[in-house]
């Protein structure tokens, strides 16, 4: 594996893990292999692989890989300032073997940056939304367009690291952060925009078209509730 694709986040967690490979050497041979098959695991998981982003104005990308696990309306919560009116809510739901690097979805300016502390529910359900810690980025578009993303942490993750500050400027597919160990990234989308993807969609993070603001074409797809 090529070692300038590991995330330098993960660094120090591939140290821990090889520690306490050399410690099960120690205890019991049997239990060091499996020391090392995690320590490989976890420098898999850690990999920040190189992706072609679309560069077409108004396309928005997934911040993240993983499985659509739920395309709904949704009402933004007071706090984000951006309306009480709902938007396009796109759930991702990233497993222990997706890439967990968050990407931003599309150009634009970061309003604010908002963490809220909450519980660790399973991230495939829709309650996590709601309960789940997490951290949302919201970005401004231009004069009549924002939208949201938010990284949720889940039943195994407890961390969100977010690299992204208020006031900055951003590019579409620009890494802003990530999520360790298992995961969910919320997209809400801006108003009046409809998704290009569906329920049970694989997402690949900035490559993947999630929406397009240049498109007047209605929703196609029974799913939207």
């Amino acid at each position: 594996m090529n070692l300038a694709i590991i995330h330098p986040e993960g660094w120090r967690f591939v140290g821990i893990f090889s520690i306490m490979t050399i410690g099960l050497f120690f205890i019991l041979p049997i239990l060091g292999w499996v020391g090392i098959i995690l320590t490989l695991w976890c420098l898999y998981f850690f990999r920040n692989p190189t992706r072609i982003t679309p560069d077409r104005y108004g396309l928005i990308v997934s911040p993240a890989d993983g499985k659509v696990v739920a395309i709904q309306h949704s009402v933004p919560p007071p706090e984000w300032d951006i309306g009480t009116e709902p938007r396009v809510r796109i759930s991702i739901f990233l497993n222990v073997f997706d890439v967990h690097l968050n990407r931003i979805p599309i150009a634009g300016h970061v309003r604010k940056v908002i963490y809220h502390a909450g519980k660790f529910f399973n991230a495939s359900l829709d309650k996590a939304s709601e309960h789940n810690e997490r951290n949302t980025v919201i970005l401004d578009l231009n004069q009549q367009q924002n939208m949201a993303v938010t990284q949720i942490a889940g039943l195994i993750a407890r961390r969100i690291r977010c690299d992204v500050t208020a006031n900055e400027q951003v590019e579409t597919g620009q890494l802003f952060g990530l999520i360790r160990f298992g995961s969910r990234t919320d997209v809400y989308l801006p108003l009046g925009v409809e998704p290009l993807v569906i329920e049970g969609q694989r997402m690949l993070g900035g490559e993947t078209i999630l929406a397009d603001l240049s498109s007047d074409e209605p929703a196609r797809y029974g799913i939207i509730r």
